[in-house]
């Protein structure tokens, strides 16, 4: 959802649904090379069928809490903010693994927002929803200072 300002987007509650996003076994292997986390729950989709407890490989809840991100920022985009500070999680939890050939979308909530000067200070709950699953697969709670554009900063 694009919001016009930092106003504009305070004025809300539910900020917006992402589009679905697949998270194949190719996606789970790259995190796996970036991280060096190559546990075979993750990346051996012959042991985890025969072995694991979900009958196939799945993601890495970093994995899962990363696309977190991307889920915001394709959600929230605000015009005239010129840079956002990441002050990090302050609660996530996950609740269900994401199997690999899963689809996840993101839904976005402002949760608490306070005014700061040139800025707001927001926390953001982002939920990483499972398609045809009930429980989501990870909620996070995001801590995000949004600094707008200052007449003076306006280019040329």
């Amino acid at each position: 959802m694009r919001f016009t300002n930092l106003d504009d987007l305070l004025s809300h509650d539910e900020l917006g649904i992402s589009d679905w996003l697949l998270v194949d076994q190719d996606r789970i292997d790259g995190f796996a090379r970036i991280t060096g986390d190559h546990q075979w729950i993750h990346t051996d989709p012959d042991r985890a069928a025969k072995e694991g407890p979900f009958g196939s490989t799945i993601a890495h809840g970093a994995l899962t809490l990363s696309l977190c991100m991307t889920f915001l920022t394709d959600i929230v985009q605000v015009d005239n903010v010129t840079f956002v500070v990441n002050g990090g999680f302050d609660r996530v939890r996950f609740h269900t693994p994401v199997r690999s050939g899963a689809r996840l979308r993101g839904r976005v909530r402002l949760l608490e927002a306070r005014r700061l000067p040139g800025g707001a200070r927001l926390i953001l709950r982002t939920t990483a929803e499972i398609d045809g699953e009930r429980r989501p697969a990870c909620v996070a709670d995001h801590i995000l200072a949004l600094y707008e554009q200052t007449p003076d900063q306006t280019p040329d």
